[in-house]
């Protein structure tokens, strides 16, 4: 039997010269890098746990989160990283490079059936080369660095046959938002995702990396692409070297495959709140808007600009409408500036920063504020991730449409004289510590206060809200614990030591930060239980010894909040000891039972 795509590069970068779903592996990884609001806590695990930087010339730092340097605490974790790669001959892509998967890309560090790691949850963004990219914790990133491989469990494989024509009026970004419409937040969680079709085939590089980037809202843990020959080309050029195409085998098993129909995708736009809450743009139509954002690590690339171009130029923003406009690297600035691009964008009115990640980061151009409606280019839409107003997400040529007609529209559909802005009434206004490891005995049966939370798709942002970021001592985290998840605001102040959490499908999806497992140890919660986990959630959870249960059904358990319970982690059962009803729950596997015992990965 063959192998899928991320069966062979994982293969090929491991001591198995066949790797099947399930095997756990040491997987070497090409290229290992941290950014710049992860980077200093990276540091902080290297010294405090006495590590060293197993080869410089693979390990890099990327300030892309806050390039303009407008925060303090991120202005003191840069200098932490560059301070540490000055004296570790470690290379950076400082603030003036732009976005650190790109870089990997147009460096020619990543390639087909190359691997990378960064503490980046959209690393995944180099499966448009067909590269293996996977945003990872501090921790994983710490020992990375250290050792030069990861563990890893490989996935199970699907495949998507795209069949029938792309529609002349579909973007990438409409493709991404077609295939959330179809396959939401998580019936894709946790594999790796394969594309194909003739149509596939024909995309471009940057049309590649608008749809993997969002691989993550999808629950994948990446989707690949089969470079074609322009995209091979384009890699051995960056790289300076003949390189090898790898591409699955043709009797490769898949644990799914669906088809999907070209003919039937329409231009979307994801609603506030979830990317994958997917509708028409016509069904959002008039929606008056305060401002609008092109970029991201989604859609900053140079095909991205152009395309918003076309739509601004002879154009003005609409009056009390703000267009903010970032191009993802540095390279397509400059080439912004070569093709007249940025002159277009000035005289319609944008604001342009320089490269970076922009609105999904807290202290860069992009942020909106309470009350206000924006239409952005960007990834994600949770609740506070792009500042504390309403997001709707979509293509780079409706974002322009939207911000010239002052209400999401389509650029067919541009009217003579913008909607005028009536103004809003509403809107509002790292510690250093020593881990000192104690020997200690950790049970395998806990009991517990359970809160009960039926939700699917509690991301990181509701669990530990990114304006916490700069946070590295782990007493300060817990008060932040869901108060950015609705209803459960006041969690920290009535949750007591030893209670456990219980909770549905997709727990911790979005970003890649430690905090999000670190402040349920902070509050002395003992263990998240759930139906399934958010790949790198559940990866920092094992990692830090924080234990975590997946169930398939609760329904036996009659479970109430704040029913006590006990859990068996070597067993897997529950038990609710209120009617001493019990359900059987996924043990320990043989790694997280080492890991947990060990006190966590260091």
């Amino acid at each position: 039997m063959g192998m899928t795509l991320i069966e062979k590069i994982l293969a090929n970068h491991s001591k198995q010269d066949v790797v099947k779903p399930g095997d756990i592996l040491d997987v070497t990884m090409d290229v290992r890098a941290a950014r710049d609001f992860g980077g200093a806590n990276v540091v902080k695990n290297i010294i405090d746990n006495g590590l060293t930087v197993h080869d410089p010339s693979r390990t890099f730092f990327t300030f892309d989160c806050n390039p303009t340097g407008s925060d303090q605490k991120y202005a003191v974790n840069q200098q932490i990283c560059r301070n540490f790669a000055r004296e570790n001959g470690i290379k950076i892509y400082d603030i003036d490079a732009g976005i650190g998967t790109h870089l990997l890309i147009h460096e020619g560090m990543a390639y087909s059936g190359s691997t990378a790691v960064t503490t980046d949850s959209h690393a995944n963004i180099l499966g448009a080369i067909g590269a293996f990219g996977q945003g990872m914790g501090d921790q994983d990133i710490a020992v990375a660095w250290a050792k030069g491989a990861v563990w890893f469990k490989a996935p199970e494989s699907v495949k998507i046959n795209f069949i029938g024509k792309r529609p002349a009026n579909i973007s990438a970004k409409d493709i991404t938002l077609n295939l959330l419409k179809r396959f939401g937040a998580n019936s894709l969680l946790g594999y790796s995702v394969e594309l194909y079709g003739d149509d596939i085939d024909k995309l471009t590089l940057d049309e590649r990396i608008t749809i993997s980037s969002m691989g993550t809202e999808m629950g994948a843990i990446i989707l690949l692409f089969t470079p074609n020959e322009e995209i091979m080309r384009y890699s051995e050029e960056r790289a300076g070297r003949k390189l090898e195409l790898v591409k699955a085998d043709p009797d490769a098993s898949y644990a799914q495959v669906f088809e999907v129909n070209f003919d039937e995708f329409e231009p979307l736009v994801s609603r506030p709140g979830e990317p994958h809450d997917t509708v028409s743009v016509n069904s959002v139509k008039l929606t008056k808007i305060d401002s609008a954002f092109i970029g991201s690590c989604t859609n900053g690339r140079i095909e991205d600009m152009r395309a918003a171009a076309e739509i601004l130029r002879g154009r003005q923003v609409a009056p009390g409408v703000v267009l903010k406009i970032v191009p993802s690297t540095d390279e397509v600035w400059m080439q912004c500036m070569d093709e007249g691009i940025m002159q277009i964008f000035k005289n319609a009115g944008a604001l342009v920063s320089n490269a970076g990640c922009a609105g999904c980061a807290a202290g860069q151009v992009g942020q909106n504020g309470a009350g206000e409606v924006t239409i952005s280019t960007g990834n994600r839409n949770f609740p506070g991730k792009q500042g504390k107003g309403e997001v709707y997400l979509a293509s780079p040529a409706v974002v322009a449409a939207s911000a010239v007609a002052g209400y999401i529209t389509t650029p067919d559909d541009i009217p003579l004289e913008p909607m005028i802005f009536q103004p809003k009434s509403d809107a509002t206004k790292i510690s250093e510590q020593k881990n000192i490891k104690k020997e200690v005995v950790r049970p395998k049966v806990l009991e517990g206060r359970a809160w009960y939370i039926p939700k699917d798709n509690i991301d990181t942002d509701m669990i530990f809200h990114n304006r916490y970021l700069a946070i590295t001592d782990i007493k300060e985290m817990g008060q932040y614990t869901f108060d950015n998840l609705k209803g459960y605001e006041d969690f920290a102040k009535q949750a007591k030591p030893g209670d456990m959490v219980i909770v549905s499908k997709n727990f911790g999806s979005g970003s890649s930060r430690q905090q999000a497992v670190d402040c349920f140890t902070s509050l002395g919660v003992q263990a998240v239980i759930a139906e399934s986990f958010g790949a790198i959630y559940e990866r920092n959870a094992i990692n830090a010894a924080f234990p975590i249960l997946t169930y398939k059904s609760l329904d036996g358990l009659d479970l109430n909040d704040k029913d006590e319970i006990k859990v068996d982690l070597e067993s897997g059962i529950i038990t609710n000891k209120r009617n001493g009803k019990t359900v059987q729950a996924n043990p320990f596997y043989d790694v997280q039972m080492d890991i947990y015992q060990n006190g966590g990965i260091f």
